[in-house]
């Protein structure tokens, strides 16, 4: 029976770092990266006894401001629970997260042209971190325990099963990513685990409506492995329920390596897990009114802005993608742009060069090339000595003497120097190879040091030539 003739029903568990300068319970710098191992953490985040929890009011906020970009209904009243399993990398033993109580429930999130179901939002602690490799100084038994990251805020948002492809599974994370960070909620860099995307997959039969048996996929670093790893995991249920097998719910890994999902562990239920009020923090009561202004506050989101980009800017789909994911390239653009530079120019810069310059300055670069006093080639060597130097590209140009030739008198001297020298190019481009040009021109180029406005000289050119 072919692929086709399965569906596949996925959702999706995504956990993001919040960004916030300290941990969810403690005031342990969240900057898990910058101390040696185990060398950011606490009483609170060791897990030691006698200490209590105090819950990070930054987190709370950074929460309820994803949760009201995704269109959740926020809780007026919510608790933490705790949430019991024994793991080498959980030093209390317990993790303290939300259960019945979470922050928000049933938003909605615009996927191309699917609209995927918001199950919940809630806030929680990350774990520390295993290192199972060996080294130099450690055999390839040993697992060490690095708890910095222990106790970091973590959110975790919850979708419905609405998901139909790996395709669609890896579009709804970046749309989450691009999301957060335009809320200012989170970096979300997949790859510094900032942002981690666990896919429940399984697949029934076309036109049935009842649920297969699901399997839970983890260690996904990556858009590209996320869809790898889905693709790769519903051909194999399907492969086991051709073959007159079943899909035992599970926890399933990712091997980048062998492209392919290996069993973890059994698929816990949430009776595994004992949930319990977390007896150390008060439950949290979020006005009405502060959750109105936090709503009302939020910037232009990432679909809204790639179809204004599009329309105001004239950018192509693919190009406002790549504007809006990244939050300082767009920044760029407006800005410069409000500064007098023309759009789709300004953008086609950004996305080939990656300047550096302020708008201000950036646009005065656009404006001298459009304007033929440089050429593209001489604006990027004006660039990188803006950005090097901190000057003016007007001043660069100035400086280091790279102003176009556009004096057609002049040019039509060294355009004579240069039909003298090669009779052979002129004999072709006569001879109707029109690429002779392209030699002659150079040489032009050449001769001039650089400086000659090749639009005119091309023109003269060939005026010229056909003579």
């Amino acid at each position: 029976m072919p692929l086709s003739d399965w569906e596949p029903v996925i959702g999706m568990e995504v956990h993001v770092q919040l960004a916030t300068r300290t941990k969810m319970f403690c005031g342990c710098s969240s900057d898990y990266l910058a101390a040696p191992p185990n060398g950011n953490v606490c009483p609170v985040c060791l897990g030691l006894p006698g200490v209590l929890p105090t819950a990070n009011e930054s987190a709370v906020e950074k929460v309820v401001k994803a949760a009201v970009a995704l269109q959740c209904e926020v809780a007026e009243h919510t608790k933490f629970d705790r949430k019991n399993y024994f793991y080498p990398d959980l030093p209390k033993g317990y993790q303290i997260s939300q259960y019945d109580l979470p922050i928000a429930r049933g938003g909605s999130l615009l996927v191309g042209e699917r609209t995927v179901r918001i199950t919940r939002v809630h806030l929680e602690e990350d774990t520390g971190k295993l290192l199972h490799a060996g080294d130099a100084l450690h055999s390839a038994e040993e697992s060490l325990v690095d708890l910095n990251r222990a106790g970091v805020p973590l959110m975790e948002v919850v979708s419905e099963p609405d998901l139909h492809s790996a395709e669609a599974a890896r579009d709804y994370a970046i749309e989450l990513r691009d999301l957060f960070r335009a809320v200012g909620v989170s970096e979300a860099d997949m790859e510094k685990g900032q942002l981690r995307a666990e896919a429940n997959v399984s697949v029934r039969k076309v036109g049935e409506s009842a649920l297969g048996v699901k399997t839970e996929l983890k260690n996904i670093n990556s858009f590209r492995a996320l869809q790898r790893a889905v693709a790769h995991e519903i051909e194999r249920q399907v492969d086991v329920l051709e073959e007159g097998g079943q899909v035992v719910q599970e926890t399933r890994g990712w091997s980048e390596a062998q492209q392919r999902t290996f069993t973890q562990r059994s698929k816990e239920e949430a009776h595994d897990y004992r949930y319990f009020p977390e007896p150390d923090l008060p439950p949290l009561h979020l006005d009405s009114g502060w959750v109105s202004h936090l709503r009302q506050a939020l910037p232009e989101l990432p679909a809204r802005k790639r179809e204004r980009f599009r329309s105001q800017y004239r950018l192509s789909e693919s190009d406002a993608r790549l504007f809006v994911e990244d939050p300082d390239r767009s920044r760029l653009l407006e800005e410069t742009v409000a500064a007098g530079a023309e759009a789709r120019i300004t953008a086609n810069w950004i996305i080939a060069a990656d300047p550096k310059l302020g708008p201000a300055h950036l646009a005065e670069l656009l404006r001298l090339i459009e304007q033929a006093v440089i050429n593209r080639d001489q604006g990027r060597e004006v660039q990188r000595e803006a950005e090097a130097s901190g000057r003016q590209p007007q001043e660069v140009v100035q400086a280091l003497g790279l102003a176009q030739v556009s004096d057609e008198a002049a040019l039509a001297g060294v355009i004579e120097e240069v039909i003298a020298a090669q009779p052979q190019a002129v004999a072709d481009f006569r001879a109707g190879r029109q690429q002779a040009v392209g030699a002659l021109l150079g040489a032009v180029k050449e001769r001039t040091g650089g400086t000659a406005n090749l639009k005119v000289a091309s023109r003269l050119l060939r005026d010229r030539l056909s003579q």
